[in-house]
């Protein structure tokens, strides 16, 4: 996410961070290259302009400071100015009416089908009864594919196959009213701006449904043509924010940064994978620092704080404080991680960790799929006991794993340097783990 623009952002940032001194020079030069990394990541220029007009006038003040460092303050001045850009704060949905109806806009493509199904398994469990509406009658499967993601996140679907959109949204909200439903979610076609007619009908229905959200949903990767076009649908409709789709791929960050500040509009969610619980809340904060190189450990701490089993997080720490860590902990440890989504996805949020250090890092996805087959590859002793494992087990293991023998030759050496770390880990008090608890209160 971002992998360009953050790496603009922390070559520019080492060389303010060392300025002792803040001249009329450094600042030109810094905002310079600031509109520059802005401009190549797609943000609208008059953005830009607004933008680095801002920090160049605040950066100003720094050159008199004398009780900070005055490079320091200087990003301070830009983190803090992109935080606003963003919108400062998160923005809940509002949800007033019974059911209340969220209406999903957007062009073709976008993803606002697999979003609805985000989106409704996110409200269900919050406790929320949701029933989703299939309005999308003219691109082919849409409605069967809204009944999938409705079966993934057990949630009801209100679909007529065919027919009036108008018709079949009024019948939906009718039928979530019966039902005692709290939300109404409307996955409705994907329009060009330009197409008066299919803009008219969306018209009608958000008429009709007077919807508690109409969110605009955009794929992140489109950059200014997801701007233009939210612009664009909330001429037409009164947008109450947008979802930003397709945010784990590539994203050069111009759609997150503008969109705010052109529309007027906040952004409520991003989408961060493909999977039903890849959907967060826009947090500001939080993105501004992912922008900067800063990393996002917050977002760390509560992905492991959902996946995480207490009970299995308990029985974990007394395992390593007693030192009987073994390999199928050490497997269940690494479904749990899954769980939080890939590796490369979760060391993105980790501070410096962009797309270059990610590749000196050589890390591949797929390992933990063949960490696992080694893992089930052996018997349960060697599972409790890997010392004895020796080199016809470990030949046996690759034939079983289909992972040549280095493989497992590896696996072994990683895990028993890891224990000896553990151990030495689980006799420190009060050490804490990202939803873990504290280590030594199992002694």
């Amino acid at each position: 996410m971002f992998d360009h623009i953050t790496e603009r952002f922390e070559s520019i940032f080492r060389n303010v961070r060392g300025l002792g001194k803040i001249t009329d020079k450094n600042i030109n030069d810094t905002v310079r290259e600031v509109r520059r990394a802005l401009l190549d990541a797609d943000v609208n220029f008059k953005v830009v302009k607004s933008f680095v007009k801002t920090v160049q006038e605040k950066a100003q003040g720094t050159k008199v400071l004398k009780s900070v460092k005055p490079g320091q303050h200087f990003v301070k001045i830009i983190r803090d100015e992109l935080v606003a850009l963003l919108g400062s704060d998160t923005e809940d949905l509002v949800l007033k009416s019974k059911p209340a109806v969220i209406l999903l806009a957007g062009l073709q493509g976008s993803g606002k089908t697999t979003t609805a199904g985000k989106l409704a398994q996110r409200l269900k469990k919050s406790g929320k009864l949701v029933l989703m509406v299939a309005a999308d009658v003219y691109r082919p499967a849409a409605v069967q594919q809204l009944i999938t993601v409705g079966k993934q996140a057990d949630v009801a679907v209100y679909e007529e196959g065919t027919g009036d959109p108008l018709a079949i949204c009024k019948r939906g909200i009718e039928e979530a009213r019966s039902l005692k439903n709290d939300v109404v979610i409307l996955d409705t076609a994907g329009r060009l701006h330009l197409d008066g007619e299919m803009m008219t009908e969306i018209q009608q229905i958000a008429d009709m449904a007077n919807p508690d959200e109409i969110l605009f949903v955009a794929d992140g990767m489109t950059g200014q043509d997801a701007v233009n076009s939210a612009q664009a649908f909330h001429e037409a409709l009164p947008l109450s924010g947008v979802i930003l789709t397709k945010m784990d791929g590539d994203a050069r960050g111009g759609a997150a940064v503008s969109i705010r500040e052109v529309t007027g509009k906040p952004i409520k969610f991003i989408g961060t994978s493909e999977k039903l619980d890849g959907l967060d809340v826009f947090d500001p904060k939080r993105i501004a620092d992912r922008i900067l190189g800063f990393g996002d450990l917050v977002s760390i701490v509560e992905k492991a704080q959902d996946v995480f089993d207490e009970d299995q997080a308990k029985d974990f720490q007394t395992k390593l404080v007693k030192n009987t860590f073994d390999l199928d902990d050490f497997k269940s440890q690494l479904q749990q991680m899954k769980k939080m989504g890939s590796m490369s996805q979760v060391l993105s949020m980790m501070p410096g960790m962009n797309s270059k250090a990610l590749k000196q890092l050589n890390m591949d996805d797929r390992q933990v799929g063949w960490t696992e087959a080694i893992i089930n590859s052996m018997t349960p002793g060697e599972r409790q006991r890997p010392e004895i494992i020796n080199g016809s087990r470990r030949l046996r293991i690759s034939k079983g794993s289909g992972r040549p023998v280095q493989e497992i030759n590896s696996l072994l050496n990683q895990f028993s340097q890891m224990k000896k770390m553990m151990k030495k880990m689980g006799k420190m008090k009060n050490m804490k783990l990202p939803g873990l608890g504290s280590f030594g209160k199992f002694n």
